[in-house]
């Protein structure tokens, strides 16, 4: 038996895929995050590592920034990071230091590696390891679509 879908949880997914699937339009990467605090305040990033040429600018941790910077905080106790793919060990690392009670994500490792983003080597080097924070596949409409988008785009810098 199938757990059920979380529409709530699908919704905040279906956000972030979109916010990837905007981010490949305007050039950039196909990640796209969310945080939502305890009390429901939404902040969202996109990928940057091309556009700033910052190799830890990625969804999740432009997210978490923007969440923190704006809250003037940086424990974001009782927020859940929703994001477009399974996070690297980058962008858990940075939830665990922001005290990020949870991530869902929609497409997975595997799904990005399809895509030409191969992060298994970092994958593999934390295999092993119990993740710290509750990480879980989401449900999303269509967890592939920045990858697609992404696929199609003539301009994308390829990293």
């Amino acid at each position: 038996m199938s757990d059920p879908v979380d529409p709530v949880a699908s919704a905040y997914l279906n956000s972030a895929v979109a916010l990837a699937v905007e981010n490949v339009a305007r050039g950039g990467g196909p990640f796209g995050a969310v945080v939502v605090t305890a009390e429901g305040r939404i902040y969202g990033g996109t990928n940057r590592v091309t556009a700033d040429n910052d190799p830890t600018a990625h969804a999740e941790v432009v997210a978490i920034r923007r969440a923190c910077a704006e809250l003037g905080t940086f424990d974001l106790t009782g927020s859940t990071l929703y994001a477009s793919c399974e996070p690297c060990p980058l962008c858990v690392a940075a939830s665990l230091w922001a005290r990020v009670d949870a991530i869902v994500f929609a497409a997975d490792r595997h799904d990005a590696d399809r895509a030409g983003f191969d992060d298994t080597r970092f994958h593999e080097h934390f295999d092993g390891v119990a993740p710290a924070i509750p990480i879980t596949a989401g449900s999303a409409d269509d967890p592939l679509a920045p990858f697609a988008a992404w696929a199609e785009h003539p301009g994308r810098i390829d990293y």
